[in-house]
C-alpha cells in the first residue's frame, strides 16, 4: 500500500472505533467498515464480500443486558487489512477471503477484551467528571480511547510486509483453505437462521416465501430483488397505516392486546 492508501486506512480505522461506541452512523458495522478498507486499498469489490460474509455472522450477535457481543469493528478492520495484505499472493481471492473470515472470529474476541480495558478506564474519566464538572473534556478523551483500541492495532498491521502474510497464506494446504472456505459459508447461514428464527411471524412469512422463490429465477438481477422487497414493504405499512386510522375505539388496551395476537 501506498502512503495516501495508509493514511487513509488509519482514518478508517479510528471512525470506526469511535463509532464502535457511538452506534451513530454505523462505520463500525462490517458491511460499512470493510467496503470503506476495500475502496481506499483498491479492493473495493473484495471489501464488500468480505463485509457481506462478516454482517452475515454479526446479525445474530447482540447485546444482552451486561453481556456484551463479541466486537465486530476490531474484527472488521484487522481482517479487511489482512485481506488486503493476502491478495498479493498467488493464493485464489476466495481462499483469501475465507482465511479473512476465519481470523475475525477471533479478532471479535480479542476486540471485545479490549473494549473491557477501555470500559474499566472510562470509569476514572467519569469520577474526574464528578471531580472537575468538565464533563465535555473527559467525554471526548473517553471517545478517542475507543478509537485508539482499534487504530493502534490496524498501525501495526498496515507497517508490516505484506510478504508475510502471502507467505503464510501460501504456505496453508489447500485442504485447510477449502475447509475454511466451506466454514465461512456454513457460519454465515447460521447468523442469517439466527435472525429468521427471532423475525419469523405470519406477518413475515410471506415475504420469506416470496424472497427465496423470486431468488431461483437467476435471470433477475440482486437490485430488481431488493426493490421488490423495498416495495412489498411498503404497501404493507400503507395498509396498516390506513387501518390504524380507520380504528376506533373504546379500548386501547384490547387494541394493543390483538396487535400482539
Amino acid at each position: 500500500m501506498d502512503l495516501t492508501s495508509i493514511l487513509l486506512v488509519i482514518l478508517v480505522s479510528f471512525i470506526a472505533g469511535t463509532e464502535g461506541i457511538l452506534d451513530e452512523f454505523e462505520f463500525h458495522q462490517p458491511l460499512v467498515s470493510c467496503t470503506l478498507i476495500g475502496l481506499v486499498t483498491g479492493h473495493l469489490e473484495e471489501g464488500i464480500f468480505l463485509g457481506g460474509f462478516l454482517q452475515f455472522i454479526a446479525l445474530g450477535w447482540a447485546n444482552i443486558g451486561a453481556a456484551v457481543a463479541p466486537d465486530v469493528c476490531l474484527a472488521s478492520i484487522i481482517s479487511s487489512i489482512l485481506m488486503v495484505h493476502g491478495l498479493q499472493s498467488y493464493v485464489p481471492t476466495a481462499y483469501v477471503i475465507a482465511a479473512s473470515i476465519a481470523v475475525a472470529i477471533p479478532l471479535s474476541l480479542i476486540g471485545l477484551s479490549l473494549t473491557k480495558v477501555c470500559r474499566t478506564k472510562a470509569v476514572d474519566l467519569v469520577h474526574r467528571m464528578d471531580e472537575t464538572y468538565d464533563v465535555e473534556k473527559y467525554h471526548v478523551m473517553g471517545i478517542i480511547m475507543q478509537g485508539l483500541r482499534v487504530l493502534i492495532p490496524a498501525v501495526i498491521l498496515v507497517l508490516i510486509p505484506s510478504s508475510w502474510v502471502c507467505a503464510v497464506l501460501e504456505a496453508c494446504p489447500e485442504w485447510l483453505l477449502r475447509g475454511l472456505f466451506i466454514g465461512a459459508g456454513v457460519v454465515c447461514v447460521v447468523g442469517f437462521a439466527i435472525v429468521s428464527n427471532v423475525l419469523a411471524s405470519k406477518q413475515t412469512w410471506p415475504f420469506f416465501v416470496l424472497g427465496f422463490g423470486l431468488a431461483c429465477f437467476s435471470q433477475i438481477p440482486m437490485l430488481i430483488l431488493c426493490l421488490i422487497g423495498a416495495g412489498l414493504v411498503w404497501l404493507v405499512m400503507m395498509q396498516q397505516g390506513k387501518e390504524e386510522t380507520v380504528k376506533t375505539s373504546d379500548d386501547p388496551l384490547g387494541d394493543i392486546i390483538d396487535d400482539y395476537e
